[in-house]
């Protein structure tokens, strides 16, 4: 859990016994209940990916019940449509360590942050499994880790996003797929494509 500059800090500023005693009572394996109870009512998380140089940090989120927790380490998620640059899927095709934020802003919640490995599925009976999806990606993880809520901020929900697929609604096109550089640029198969190409 810990490499070596971790280590260095941590005796720098006294911090192992409390490190050392964290990771042996709090880093799991395999999901506990409010793990569970925190992934499968979120209604969006934060992934960390890389290759080489190119590090991404980026948003996914859905309606609640979107993160699926199939084993008992074991999560899928879809991918939706978006912006066509697919920093987050570009980065698993080539290295799949990826880290996992989960939070909820109440301010009382525990966050859940996990280490593992992704992969991108495709076939038939996975994308069965989450509606709207182009994509699953699916996350083994090494370990799991939950955090003290301390910094963590009270926010209100005003209103979730209209945007996530659910069986019968038509997500709105984005306002940016209208935007006069992008609007012609749209792939063929872009659901949004029709809506966002300008009236003739």
């Amino acid at each position: 859990m810990f490499h070596d500059g971790m280590r260095a800090l941590q005796d720098e500023f006294d911090g192992r016994r409390v490190a050392d005693a964290l990771e042996r009572r709090r880093k799991h394996r395999e999901f506990w209940p409010d793990d569970i109870a925190l992934i499968t009512e979120a209604s969006f998380f934060f992934v960390a990916s890389h290759h080489g140089n190119a590090v991404d940090c980026s948003f996914k989120g859905g309606v609640p019940g979107f993160v699926k927790v199939v084993g008992p380490a074991v999560l899928e998620w879809p991918d939706y449509d978006g912006n066509s640059m697919y920093r987050t899927l570009g980065n698993v095709s080539r290295s799949a360590r990826v880290g996992l934020l989960f939070i909820r802003f109440d301010g009382a919640s525990n966050l859940v942050r996990m280490t593992g490995d992704a992969t991108l599925l495709r076939d038939a009976e996975t994308l069965a499994r989450h509606h709207g999806a182009k994509t699953v990606v699916r996350f083994q993880a090494d370990y799991i880790f939950p955090n003290c809520p301390r910094y963590i901020p009270e926010l209100r929900l005003a209103a979730p996003s209209p945007h996530p697929p659910a069986p019968g609604v038509t997500p709105p096109a984005p306002a940016w797929k209208s935007r006069d550089y992008i609007r012609d640029e749209l792939p063929a198969g872009d659901p949004h494509r029709i809506v966002a190409d300008p009236a003739p």
